[in-house]
């Protein structure tokens, strides 16, 4: 059983679900309107009572899920927190409120997940599909053919500032109306070719503001009811002539819920215009369903980060035999080294292989490069804590320590980067080492226990084994060495 948790800028909502034979049964969804997007200051700072008011929802959440068995759980965050300039001062809070990590994840990386879940869901291989995914703080728009995903976008357009921008104190007019369609259709027009109609044979709609409206429309006998744009002008007008969101009645939405729907119609116009699309399908399926299938596909082998590492190696022309001998003694080192938890072991070996992917872009400094590189690259399936780590650990990989000093207290950290470096002073040096020819312990100091003749056979170890104590030394830890005949 896996809980996804979804932290978005207009609500938290919460899915759990068991997977049954093909399918993932939903057995529980929470939602918490928060409006986490309206909290932004003017300095894009979330306000102290946004953050309460986050940290109370969560611990809600939190009393949901201990009342399951669950296998997995992963908590996401999208724009708000994306954006959000202090969001380092509070998410230590956030995680102890939920008590699971939380993961703010890239806008390609939610509509990947938004993809994800509607693909899952359709089951249908051969369909050239488009999803439109419309939050509170950023839209989504992804093509694809069946499960794989051929271009995906994320704009920084959402309901909650479209609604807060062009209809202020909730006053709805033509102009008001015009204004609000036009800057949605400015963030689409650049990269509308690759998602025009001849790209796809069906649009859906999966977020929650797409099915809103469509709901209105239904309910309050606006046209056929279709999610079309002959359909959507109608209820514009509806709109207008209603002149104030605190007067507009709308069967099938709460009353706080009716200015995010004035936004989320507003980008919907403009979308449909910028890409000429006549009609959207709403379907229940998006980014938490995305997220629970991710799980399901990592407990079963199949996860995309891998994927994710292929490509980056591919792309950057990683020499596969030198990576791959770094990552087994990295892995073979840090084990050694027993840290508390594994926690860090998948990520050090995804580090390990792609530790030399800033030769291709100098051979000085190549380990800052390649820190960068993966610190900024848009790698599927990674978390930007997770390439922020592997980043780290590849800047960590040669030269001093001061430069990585601020991650110096989690001491299974600092284990992940003593075996990774020490793989790659022995991989330079041309040891062909086994587990049973090494010895390695880190408690309040480094020990590392090599054999005598290794000195004669390599003339250059004594040298680097010399530069890794004075490494240490700045930072007042101990390198010991010992020798074995």
């Amino acid at each position: 059983m896996y809980a996804a948790l979804d932290l978005g800028s207009n609500s938290f909502r919460m899915h759990i679900g068991r997977f049954d034979g093909d399918v993932m049964r939903i057995v529980k969804s929470a939602r918490e309107p928060i409006r986490l997007g309206a909290g932004l200051d003017d300095d894009s700072n979330l306000t102290p009572a946004a953050i309460q008011s986050a940290i109370m929802a969560l611990s809600r959440f939190k009393s949901i899920l201990s009342q399951y068995s669950l296998d997995s759980v992963r908590v996401v965050a999208t724009n708000t927190m994306r954006i959000a300039k202090n969001v380092a001062d509070f998410l230590p809070e956030l995680e102890t409120a939920i008590g699971f990590p939380l993961e703010i994840i890239s806008g390609e990386e939610e509509g990947r997940l938004i993809y994800m879940g509607v693909a899952k869901v359709l089951a249908n291989p051969t369909e050239r599909r488009l999803v439109i995914d419309i939050g509170g703080g950023s839209t989504e728009v992804i093509l694809g053919t069946g499960s794989e995903i051929l271009q995906v976008a994320s704009f920084s357009v959402g309901t909650v500032k479209q609604s807060l921008t062009f209809f202020p104190g909730g006053k709805m007019t033509r102009e008001n109306f015009a204004a609000a369609i036009l800057s949605a259709r400015s963030y689409f027009e650049d990269a509308a070719p690759p998602y025009q109609s001849r790209n796809w044979t069906k649009v859906y709609g999966s977020s929650g503001s797409a099915r809103s409206v469509a709901e209105v429309l239904l309910r309050n006998k606006i046209g056929d009811g279709s999610l079309s744009l002959v359909n959507l002008n109608k209820l514009m007008e509806f709109c207008i002539q209603a002149g104030q969101v605190n007067e507009l009645e709308l069967s099938g939405v709460k009353p706080e819920r009716t200015a995010m729907v004035v936004g989320g119609l507003a980008i919907l116009i403009g979308v449909m215009q910028e890409l000429q699309i006549p009609l959207v399908q709403t379907i229940e399926a998006g980014l938490r369903m995305g997220v629970i299938w991710d799980l399901h596909l990592r407990a079963t082998q199949h996860d995309r980060r891998e994927q994710a590492v292929q490509n980056v190696s591919s792309v950057f022309r990683v020499d596969l035999q030198r990576a791959r001998s770094v990552a087994n003694m990295a892995q073979l080192l840090y084990l050694q080294l027993k840290p508390n938890t594994e926690s860090y072991l998948q990520q050090l070996c995804w580090a390990a292989r792609l530790h030399e992917i800033g030769l291709a872009v100098s051979q000085t400094g190549y380990h800052k490069h390649g820190a960068y590189l993966i610190e900024y690259a848009d790698m599927q399936g990674f978390t930007t804590r997770e390439q922020r780590n592997m980043s780290k650990l590849i800047l960590s990989q040669k030269g001093n320590l001061r430069k990585v000093q601020d991650t110096f207290q989690d001491m299974d950290f600092i284990k992940a980067i003593l075996a990774l470096r020490l793989s790659v002073l022995f991989m330079h040096t041309r040891l062909e080492l086994s587990l049973a020819d090494v010895r390695v312990r880190m408690k309040n100091k480094i020990e590392l226990e090599i054999r005598q003749e290794w000195l004669t056979q390599h003339p250059t170890l004594s040298f680097w084994l010399e530069k890794e104590r004075a490494a240490w030394s700045e930072l007042n830890i101990d390198f010991m060495l010992r020798m074995t005949s």
